[in-house]
């Protein structure tokens, strides 16, 4: 089994920042993609950023030029650097990540942390 637990939710106010952390464990061999998404109105998770094991980063438009993602491989997390807060940003983040559990596995297992709420008050 694999976890991502979340952390660094909280409130702030509008233009101020916040940092997401998101910690995995368990069974790894390889962790791939990472990345963080928010909820939505609908719950649809849409795209904040993605990052590649060798750190190529991909972000969502209304993020870019504010939000940084950083991954350490060793301590097997991602963070999310949160500048320029709008009352817009205010969403559950979920962590995401792609995940070899095991070295001779064909398979990649996509996993969902259970979200951490940043709320930005104007």
């Amino acid at each position: 089994q694999v976890h991502l637990v979340e952390s660094g939710g909280g409130l702030v106010q509008a233009g101020g920042s916040l940092r997401l952390s998101c910690a995995a464990s368990g069974t790894i061999a390889t962790i791939y993609t990472m990345g963080w998404f928010r909820q939505g109105l609908g719950g649809q998770r849409d795209l904040v950023a993605t990052i590649t094991k060798v750190g190529a980063a991909i972000y969502g438009d209304s993020v870019k030029g504010r939000f940084t993602i950083t991954r350490d491989n060793n301590k097997k997390t991602v963070n999310l650097q949160m500048n320029g807060l709008t009352p817009e940003d205010s969403d559950v983040y979920d962590c995401n990540a792609d995940v070899r559990r095991r070295i001779g596995d064909a398979y990649v297992d996509n996993v969902w942390g259970r979200g951490t709420q940043g709320a930005v008050s104007s």
